[in-house]
């Protein structure tokens, strides 16, 4: 009963606005260390990326598009940013939760490849952001895994869109490690945080199955930094 409970629209509506608001207290709370800010500078200031987190630290991610909002307007108007989120239920309840930060939300298939319909949709509105001068921001090992193994669309994008891919990451001292598949780490309030941002990686619009293992081997790297700044910051 409490399943179906929490899975009916208006309950879910109801949950993410909460998590919303207390992600946003968590992440302001939060003493924040940038590393990477040569490679974070240009698209900050509105050099259009395929902004790429392992799906475990999405729940940091805004702070790095909260950072980049305070900085830069561009063309008189605000940076944009737009993430990719599946159309199960649990996609649904991620985009609520971002929409708060003034990310826009896409829809796109449940299944990976993205050969279905729904994968198709939304590989085309995510270009169509990227071709606008926006960001667009994905996942690759979401919504459900195998935890970080990329699927193929983030390099598919960046080769026929022409973007980079920019890896990222996000961690904090006071966090819990949710028991989900991906490990997902919600952060907690007054900690010390540390983003990540790797080189931005071009990928060749023919020949993108070259780019894969190098994207997955970025992600994980800024994912490892990010831990280890917070862990010597705690020393």
């Amino acid at each position: 009963m409490l399943k179906r409970l929490l899975r009916h629209p208006r309950a879910q509506a109801l949950l993410a606005a909460v998590l919303g608001r207390y992600l946003a207290f968590a992440l302001r709370t939060t003493r924040w260390t940038l590393h990477g800010e040569e490679h974070f500078a240009p698209h900050a200031a509105g050099l259009p990326a395929v902004v790429a987190c392992w799906h475990e630290r999405l729940p940091m991610a805004p702070q790095l598009w909260i950072l980049a909002r305070s900085r830069v307007t561009l063309r008189n108007r605000p940076l944009q940013a737009h993430v990719l989120v599946s159309r199960h239920v649990d996609g649904r309840f991620i985009g609520g939760v971002l929409a708060r930060f003034g990310v826009g939300i896409v829809h796109g298939s449940t299944r990976r490849g993205g050969r279905e319909r729904g994968g198709a949709m939304g590989a085309r509105a995510l270009r169509a952001r990227l071709d606008a001068g926006d960001h667009v921001v994905l996942t690759p090992d979401g919504p459900r895994g195998p935890r970080r193994v990329a699927a193929p669309g983030v390099a598919q994008l960046a080769a026929w869109s022409g973007a980079s891919v920019l890896p990222v990451s996000a961690q904090t001292s006071r966090r819990v490690v949710l028991p989900s598949w991906d490990r997902m780490v919600l952060p907690l309030p007054w900690g010390r945080g540390a983003l990540v941002c790797g080189p931005a990686i071009a990928v060749a619009r023919d020949g993108w199955e070259a780019a894969l293992p190098g994207i997955e081997a970025a992600l994980t790297a800024a994912a490892d930094l990010a831990d280890l700044m917070v862990a010597q910051r705690r020393a």
